[in-house]
């Protein structure tokens, strides 16, 4: 008889599918909202709510329901790792999905990120170096569902790394000696 899968494996699974669901509809949301998802500063980004409630979640029930109120940080960066492999995953293939059902959704960013890099100041342009600016306003058109797909896929693990980090830190118990 194989053997179960370890309970932090269950929880990271369990929470990261339900996160990206979650997440998949609030960027479909957005979109249809007029706001594209993709163009929003990453400061502003809904995933850092949604990691750290889905994070949180999973760390104190791996600790308070399964583990005697114990959690070591080495656990608490796994749980929170695996979650974000599942989440990211399910993600980005969901954003590459729509892209390839729904060709509006890339044409629409491309579209929308042109106008915005066409708005930039011509001081803030000369900052950057006028052939970034240029290379960048190139590129755009050449865009496809997987380059969308990847981008927030690595700024996934890039946001739940910090966050992470943190909560792997506020949420760790020890056993008592």
């Amino acid at each position: 008889m194989p053997k179960p899968l370890p309970r932090l494996v269950v929880i990271s699974i369990r929470n990261g599918s339900l996160a990206a669901a979650l997440g998949f509809v609030f960027l479909i949301a957005l979109y249809f909202l007029g706001k594209h998802p993709f163009l929003f500063p990453v400061y502003f980004d809904f995933r850092i709510v949604l990691f750290t409630v889905f994070m949180v979640l999973g760390l104190k029930e791996l600790r308070d329901d399964y583990q005697q109120g114990e959690l070591s940080f080495g656990q608490g960066m796994m749980t929170n790792l695996l979650f974000t492999i599942v989440f990211s995953t399910l993600a980005a293939t969901l954003i590459w999905t729509i892209c390839m059902l729904h060709p509006k959704f890339l044409s629409d960013y491309i579209h929308t990120a042109i106008e915005q890099i066409k708005s930039i100041e011509p001081q803030v342009i000369e900052q950057l170096g006028k052939d970034v600016y240029e290379r960048n306003l190139q590129a755009l058109p050449a865009t496809h569902g997987s380059d969308l797909a990847l981008d927030y896929l690595v700024k996934s693990f890039i946001i739940s790394f910090f966050i992470s980090m943190i909560l792997s830190v506020i949420l760790r118990k020890q056993p008592k000696s």
